[in-house]
Parts: structure tokens; sequence; C-alpha cells
């Protein structure tokens, strides 16, 4: 059956859902016939060694790589592409921003504005994008920063603010443009483990609150403590795909296994 007939009932609920998708650089093929879906609500952890393909995977979902086989939808709407009959033909670059309103993306290195302050950081998307009213942004701006922990550091600049706090303002500039899904690429890896705690716990409560994750971690509290599901990537294939529980207490393949011993 064809992609649109098998999983259009599906696709409406799904949040994301990636079928097929293979990515290559240079004769290098880094994402090999990736299959699966996120349901609304889900918190999925994306794991693997280092190389495995999860931080282009989570590129090519957000259209920030293009793909090269396969199809990805966000809410039942595909991604970065228009269908004319077999052939995909890349959407302008306007249509593809108006889709990233949708997914939130939370990166390693941080990516605030660093002549912000975070109250500004996180304001930004809704006055600049979403066109808000600046006075609507900003309460909103502070509810997230007291969410996140950080009420009191409105006017503080990325400089004053420690690896965690950054994080954790990023996190509340991706909730503030109300996604969809938010992806997560290694949130906690440049964080000493006493700060990546504190991304830990604020992801946890996006969590509880019923919130749409994809999160690629070596972080096993995430896994542990937030995931529904686990995929398991090894140099771009996805050799597991099970629940989180399932997965920590008896993962099927030999190189799970491996990595457990390494990271749990």
């Amino acid at each position: 059956m064809s992609a649109m007939n098998a999983t259009g009932e599906i696709q409406r609920q799904d949040a994301i859902r990636v079928e097929g998708l293979r990515k290559v650089f240079s004769g290098f093929q880094a994402l090999k016939d990736i299959s699966f879906h996120v349901r609304g609500g889900e918190v999925i952890a994306l794991l693997g060694p280092s190389g495995s393909g999860k931080s282009t995977l989570l590129r090519c979902i957000n259209h920030l790589e293009e793909i090269d086989g396969g199809r990805i939808w966000v809410n039942g709407e595909l991604i970065g592409y228009e269908e004319h009959g077999a052939v995909l033909r890349q959407m302008s670059d306007a249509a593809v921003s108006a889709q990233r309103r949708a997914i939130g993306m939370v990166f390693q290195g941080f990516n605030l504005f660093r002549h912000m302050t975070a109250l500004q950081n996180i304001m930004s998307g809704p006055v600049y994008v979403l066109k808000a009213p600046r006075a609507a942004a900003e309460e909103k701006a502070r509810r997230l920063l007291a969410k996140v922990g950080l009420a009191d550091k409105a006017d503080s600049y990325p400089a004053q603010l420690s690896g965690g706090q950054q994080q954790r303002v990023a996190i509340a500039r991706a909730i503030a443009m109300d996604p969809k899904v938010i992806l997560f690429d290694e949130p906690t890896s440049a964080l000493d483990p006493e700060l990546s705690q504190e991304v830990v716990a604020t992801i946890k409560t996006l969590a509880e609150e019923g919130q749409t994750m994809l999160i690629a971690t070596h972080e096993m509290a995430i896994a542990k403590g937030c995931a529904d599901r686990v995929l398991f990537m090894v140099s771009g294939e996805l050799v597991e795909d099970v629940p989180a529980a399932e997965f920590f207490a008896a993962p099927r393949h030999e190189r799970s296994r491996q990595f457990l011993a390494m990271h749990g």
C-alpha cells in the first residue's frame, strides 16, 4: 500500500511519523531506512553510541538536513517537501520556516542570543515570528521562566548564567512557541552531572504535562525516568524500538546490551 493510504488514519493520531528515511553524506549512508512513529504525548528516548545517526535524524525531522529517501510527517503534515505523484519537491524556505513553528528544537550548545536577556530570548520567537503583542509575550515568558525555576533570572544575560540555567532558558524558549513536538539533541552533554540534573528535572516536568518529546541523549536518568519508549540506533540503523522498561530490563540486541553496560 502507498504511504498515504496505509497510514492516513494513523498519521492524524501521530505527532511524528518517519517512514523509510535515508540520508547520505558524500557516499556515507548516515541513516538507513529508518521507520517509527511517536504518538501525541509520548516521550521517546533516542539512544545509541556516538555516530549512530541520532543528531542527523533529529535534524531531518526539523528539515535542517535534506533527506535522500523516505517521508517525515509531523502532525500529519509532510515536512520539507510537497508530493507530486511519486516525486518529492522541496518546499520554499518560507513554507519550511512555517512548519518549524510546530517543532521545538533544543540543542546541546544552548544557542541563546548572547546580546539578549533570558526574558528577551524567550520572547523573541513569539514577538518576531508569531507577531504576538509584546506585553502578552512578556507575560508568557515570565511564566515560563518560573516554570523552569528561573523567575529571578529574567534580566540576566547568557554569560551570567550557568550551563544548566542556559539550557533551561533554551527549553523555555522552545516551549514559548507552543510546539506540537520538541526535539532534544543531547540536552545535558555540555553540562557537569550536578547541572544536568536541573535540566533532567525540567524535562520530567514537561513529560508529566504530556508534552510530546523525542530526546537524543546519553543521560540514562532521562531515558529511565521520562521515556515511554526507547529507540536504539547503531551505525545509522534503528535496531530496537521497545517500551523503555523492556529496553532496560531485557535489551534484545547485543549492541544494546553493550551500550547499557557502559552507560546504564
